[in-house]
């Protein structure tokens, strides 16, 4: 097959937040989306760029690492904490884009914090998005973790009654306070990574490894 007739590259970013910091590291990359990209309200979810052979691809954040890793995509943008969380095999991250650091960490009740310190725990039940993280954090510390999957409004379980734990992503920790939680624990450091299909990287290495390079330089020249 020609490289004429390769099917183009896609490139799966994330919605929200993390675009917003993604923006100046694709024009450092020279990618110019087509117009209606910058449209937050578009229902639109492929759009083509300035290169002929790669095209954007715009969905939930947990989906990125989905798209890449099933071959949907080749490239993607997306959180350490999604890679942690499914831990696909066809994942490689070569670059750590130094964008949307948070982290994530453990919070409980702030009523809570002396009768139940960290240390005492032994079989907890945690709401979560991140059940399978969770569960490997707890036991490497011998600590049986029951988790309730949620996608979000996790501060509020514990109030409820749901759960006296939540794992969480937290950024300036306002909303945990808000809710009268405290963050007791730091799972992960979490920051968004270029991600690539192991598979692909192999049949079209050099198209793959020139974007690899072209994030690399722009993150250099970003710091």
């Amino acid at each position: 097959m020609s490289a004429e007739a390769l099917p183009k590259l896609i490139l799966a970013v994330p919605k929200g937040r993390i675009l917003k910091e993604l923006s100046p590291v694709l024009a450092a990359c020279n990618i110019v989306p087509e117009a209606e990209f910058a449209n937050e309200d578009s229902r639109m979810l492929r759009f083509s760029t300035n290169h002929p052979g790669l095209d954007i691809i715009r969905v939930r954040a947990f989906d990125v690492a989905t798209f890449v890793a099933y071959g949907g995509a080749q490239l993607g943008v997306v959180g350490s904490d999604a890679i942690e969380e499914f831990n696909y095999s066809e994942l490689y991250s070569p670059l750590d884009l130094g964008i949307g650091k948070c982290r994530l960490s453990v919070a409980m009740p702030e009523a809570d914090l002396e009768a139940k310190t960290p240390n005492t725990w032994s079989h907890i039940r945690v709401a979560t998005k991140y059940p399978s993280l969770t569960a490997r954090h707890f036991a490497r510390r011998g600590v049986q973790a029951e988790c309730i999957k949620l996608n979000g409004a996790m501060e509020i379980a514990p109030a409820l009654g749901l759960v006296r734990r939540i794992v969480d992503l937290v950024s300036s920790g306002a909303t945990l306070k808000a809710n009268g939680l405290a963050e007791v624990e730091t799972i992960l450091d979490v920051s968004s990574r270029l991600i690539v299909n192991r598979s692909a990287f192999k049949t079209r290495p050099e198209e793959i490894g020139y974007w690899i390079e072209a994030f690399r330089k722009a993150v250099y020249e970003q710091r």
